[in-house]
C-alpha cells in the first residue's frame, strides 16, 4: 500500500493493499477500499484456496480526491484526481477526475473543483468553481481544468 503525502485516513477506514493513494487524499471514517474483485474461500470443487490462488488488486485514488464516510470502493477501481465520492457510495467502476458521485452503484451527479464545491455553469461548455474562480471545460463525461 502507498499513501501519498498530506493525506488523511480517518478512524475505522479499511484500506487494503495494494491500494495507492495520491497526495492529499482524504478517506472518511468507515470507508472501505477492497483488494479482491472475485472473493472466494474455495475453488469450484470446494477445495480450499491457498495464498498462491489470490491475486490482490488495489484501488488507485488520484491526488486531492475525497472518499466519504462509509463508502465502499471495489478492487481494481480508479478514483480520478479531485473527485468526490459521497458518504455511503458504492464505487464499482472508475470515477473520472473532478466527478461528484453518489449512490449504489455510484453515479455521477455533478462536477466539483479542487475546493470540493460543485462547479457552476459558465457559458457554453464552460464550468467555474464558485470558491476559487478556476474555470473548467466540459468534455462530456470528463472535465478539464483551463490554464493548467
Amino acid at each position: 500500500m502507498r499513501i501519498g503525502p498530506d493525506g488523511k485516513v480517518q478512524d475505522r477506514a479499511l484500506v487494503y493493499g495494494p491500494a495507492r493513494l495520491g497526495a492529499g487524499v482524504f478517506v472518511g471514517p468507515g470507508a472501505i477500499l477492497t483488494n479482491d474483485r472475485r472473493p472466494r474461500a474455495v475453488d469450484p470443487d470446494l477445495t480450499k484456496k491457498g495464498p498462491e490462488d489470490w491475486q490482490a488488486e488495489g484501488v488507485d485514488v488520484g491526488d486531492g480526491a475525497s472518499i466519504g464516510a462509509g463508502a465502499v470502493v471495489v478492487a481494481g477501481t480508479t478514483i480520478g484526481r479531485w473527485a468526490l465520492v459521497g458518504a455511503g457510495t458504492v464505487v464499482t467502476r472508475d470515477v473520472p477526475a473532478y466527478a461528484l458521485v453518489v449512490g449504489n452503484p455510484a453515479r455521477r451527479v455533478g462536477w466539483v473543483g479542487r475546493a470540493g464545491v460543485r462547479l457552476e455553469d459558465d457559458g457554453p461548455g464552460g464550468l467555474r468553481c464558485p470558491v476559487t474562480g478556476q474555470r473548467f471545460r466540459s468534455l462530456g463525461e470528463q472535465v478539464e481544468e483551463q490554464g493548467s
